[in-house]
């Protein structure tokens, strides 16, 4: 177990020093995801009431629109250097390849949303009047549930042609429960929750991620020596 806990953790470092020598990508997702939101928040014309009952919607929206540009380039300096076959003979387990990148993954969209949050609060007018430790939980699951089958579409989609549109399209109609319990959860902690739902819009959110992640993990080595 230590030494699959070791692999994942230098495959995901592996993944965030390239992200933290690129910081292009992850400027590029937030301009992308803030563009959704200016978009939302200006162009609707919507009341101040109405913007902060969908400020929640709309932050996770942007993430998740940002979510497939970045799970996209997952394995695309792989696929660049044509060392996807490399993958196979690294002599590691496949599923530390798989939760290494996850990890990653799931980082990169925690920054991004927690970039987005005090922008999302001072344009939508929508304070955190509950929980800011639930508030967090929902942006660190919600990130999760978004890369743990995100990474495994990224990898099976790699080199299917039109991979940009194959992925959201594979990805969206699985994510639904979870980016539903990440919105109105994270609606329910801004609006102050007085009747006490958002924990368990959180645990729905963690079965989501244990059951994905569970699953990925299975699925990736299978879906490795195909590609």
């Amino acid at each position: 177990m230590s030494a699959m806990l070791g692999q994942i953790a230098a495959i995901a470092r592996k993944d965030l020093l390239i992200e933290w020598r690129s910081p292009s990508r992850i400027s590029g997702l937030f301009f992308f995801s803030l563009a959704l939101l200016l978009m939302v928040a200006f162009a609707t014309g919507a009341s101040t009431s109405i913007l902060h009952k969908i400020a929640g919607g709309s932050l996770w929206l942007g993430v998740l629109l940002a979510s497939t540009r970045s799970l996209d380039l997952s394995f695309s300096i792989e696929t660049d250097q044509d060392a996807l076959e490399g993958l196979l003979l690294w002599p590691v387990d496949p599923r530390a390849i798989y939760y290494g990148k996850a990890v990653a993954n799931t980082m990169v969209l925690v920054v991004v949303a927690t970039l987005l949050t005090p922008l999302m609060i001072a344009m939508y007018d929508a304070p955190i009047r509950g929980n800011p430790a639930i508030f967090a939980g929902f942006i660190l699951f919600g990130s999760a549930a978004l890369a743990a089958p995100g990474t495994l579409y990224a990898l099976l989609t790699t080199r299917a042609r039109a991979a940009s549109v194959l992925l959201p399209v594979l990805l969206f109609p699985l994510v639904v429960p979870a980016l539903v319990a990440a919105s109105a959860g994270t609606t329910l902690v801004m609006e102050g929750d007085p009747m006490v739902q958002a924990p368990s819009w959180l645990a729905l959110l963690v079965a989501f991620d244990a059951l994905h992640w569970s699953l990925g993990g299975l699925l990736f080595g299978r879906v490795l020596e195909e590609t």
